[in-house]
C-alpha cells in the first residue's frame, strides 16, 4: 500500500518544478530582453575652461575735440572735410564775425581811453598839463626866489636908512605871495585827483579789458582751431549754413586711442574688475576683432531702458583708426581662465538646491553622483570634486525621458 502512494505523488512534484523553471525563464527573458533608455553620453576630460560675459556698449574717442557754434549764426567757410589729419592750431570752421570784429576794435579803442585815463589820473594829469604844471611852477620858484632877493635887499637899506618901512612891508608880501603859489602848484602836481577818482579810473580800465576779452573770446569762439592732433571724424555743416547756437560744427579725435562705454546687467557685475581682458567685435567688420581691458569697473546701478545695469569703460589696446566713433559693438570680458581643468559638458550637470550633481553611467546604469564645481560657462562646468579623468556621464535621454538613479540604459555615441 505505501509503494502505491509514492508512485502518485511524484508526479506532483515534477509538475511543480517544471512550473517554478518555466516562471524563472519567463521572469528572466523579460529582464534580459527589457527596452533601455538610449542615452547620449560624454567623458570627464582635461580641458581650458573661460568664463566670459557679453555685451553691449559704445565706442568713444579717448582725446577729443568737439566744436559747436557759439551763437546762432551762418557759416562762413568750412576749411576740412572728415578723414583729414589736424595739428592743434588748424583752422577748422570759421563763423560769420563781422560784428564781433567790430565789438572787438570798439573795446580796443575803450581800453587804450580807460588807459590814458588812468594814466593821467596816476600821474596827476596829462602829458600836456604836466608840462604845463612843470613851467607854471618853475616861472613860481624863480618869483619867490627874486621876491627872497629883493626882501633882503631892503632889509639891508632899511638898516642904512636908505629904505622905508613900507617898501620892505610891500617886499614881504610879495614873498609870502610867492612862497604860496609855489605851494599851492606843488599840492597840484601831487594830490591833484582823489582817491575815489583813481579807483573809478582804474574800474574803467577793467571794464574795457573785460569787454575785449569777451570780444576775443567771441572771435575764437566763431573762428575755430583744432587743440588736439587727430582726425575729423565729422562735419555735419556746409558754407553758407544757418545754425543755432550751439549745433555741432566739426568733431575732431584721436582715433588711435579709443575706449567702450559698456552696460552689463546688474546680476553679472559683481565678477568684473579692472583689468580682465576684453574682445570686441563690430557687425560692420565682421572679420576684425579688436583687443581691450577693464579700465573701470562699475561703481553703480543706474536704469538703461528697461535694464538695470552697471557702467563699464574699457580701453582698446589695439585701435589703428579702425574702430569708429560713436558704433555700437558687442564686448566679452574673460573673467575667469583656468587651464587644465576637469570638466563636463554643461548639458550633463544637475542643480537640486544647492547639491550640484551628475548621472554617472556605470554597468549600465545611472548612477547620481554629487560633485563640487568651478568655473561655469555657455558650454562646460569644471568639476573640482566627485570625478576621475574618462568617467563617463549622461548628457540626455534620446527620447527626452527623465534620468534617474539607477536608470538602465543603452549609450549612443
Amino acid at each position: 500500500m505505501p509503494p502505491t502512494e509514492t508512485k502518485r505523488s511524484n508526479p506532483l512534484l515534477l509538475w511543480g518544478a517544471a512550473f517554478l523553471l518555466i516562471l524563472l525563464l519567463v521572469f528572466g527573458i523579460r529582464y534580459l530582453t527589457r527596452e533601455r533608455t538610449k542615452v547620449r553620453v560624454s567623458t570627464v576630460t582635461y580641458q581650458n575652461l573661460i568664463k566670459s560675459v557679453p555685451t553691449n556698449g559704445r565706442v568713444e574717442p579717448i582725446y577729443e575735440f568737439q566744436a559747436h557754434a557759439p551763437a546762432p549764426g551762418v557759416v562762413k567757410d568750412v576749411f576740412v572735410e572728415v578723414g583729414d589729419k589736424v595739428k592743434p592750431g588748424t583752422m577748422l570752421v570759421r563763423m560769420d564775425d563781422s560784428n564781433i570784429q567790430a565789438q572787438l576794435a570798439s573795446s580796443q579803442l575803450s581800453i587804450s581811453s580807460a588807459q590814458v585815463g588812468l594814466d593821467t589820473v596816476q600821474h596827476n594829469g596829462s602829458q600836456e598839463e604836466l608840462l604845463g604844471m612843470t613851467a607854471d611852477l618853475n616861472k613860481a620858484k624863480l618869483e619867490q626866489q627874486q621876491a627872497a632877493h629883493d626882501l633882503a635887499a631892503l632889509q639891508q637899506l632899511q638898516q642904512k636908512g636908505a629904505a622905508s618901512a613900507g617898501e620892505v612891508a610891500a617886499a614881504q608880501q610879495r614873498l609870502t605871495n610867492a612862497n604860496a603859489s609855489v605851494a599851492n602848484l606843488q599840492a597840484r602836481s601831487s594830490g591833484r585827483f582823489s582817491g575815489a577818482e583813481k579807483t573809478r579810473a582804474q574800474q574803467q580800465l577793467a571794464d574795457a579789458q573785460a569787454q575785449r576779452a569777451a570780444a576775443r573770446s567771441s572771435y575764437d569762439a566763431a573762428n575755430i582751431r583744432s587743440t588736439i592732433n587727430g582726425t575729423v571724424y565729422s562735419v555735419p555743416v556746409s558754407k553758407y549754413d544757418y545754425v543755432n547756437g550751439g549745433e555741432e560744427l566739426v568733431s575732431v579725435a584721436d582715433l588711435n586711442q579709443m575706449r567702450v562705454r559698456a552696460y552689463f546687467d546688474e546680476p553679472e557685475i559683481g565678477a568684473l574688475a579692472e583689468g580682465q581682458p576684453v574682445k570686441i567685435t563690430w557687425d560692420a567688420k565682421p572679420n576684425m576683432t579688436w583687443h581691450g581691458h577693464i579700465y573701470r569697473a562699475p561703481t553703480t546701478v543706474i536704469p538703461y531702458g528697461t535694464r538695470s545695469v552697471g557702467e563699464c569703460i574699457i580701453t582698446v589696446d589695439d585701435a589703428k583708426g579702425d574702430l569708429l566713433p560713436n558704433t555700437n559693438v558687442t564686448v566679452t570680458v574673460t573673467e575667469r581662465e583656468d587651464d587644465h581643468v576637469l570638466s563636463v559638458p554643461r548639458e550633463a550637470f544637475h542643480t537640486d538646491g544647492p547639491t550640484n550633481y551628475v548621472y554617472r553611467v556605470v554597468k549600465n546604469r545611472l548612477v547620481r553622483t554629487p560633485v563640487q564645481v568651478g568655473v561655469l560657462n555657455l558650454t562646460r562646468v569644471e568639476i573640482t570634486s566627485g570625478l576621475a579623468a574618462n568617467d563617463v556621464v549622461a548628457l540626455n535621454a534620446l527620447d527626452n525621458a527623465d534620468l534617474s538613479d539607477g536608470l538602465l540604459v543603452k549609450i549612443e555615441r
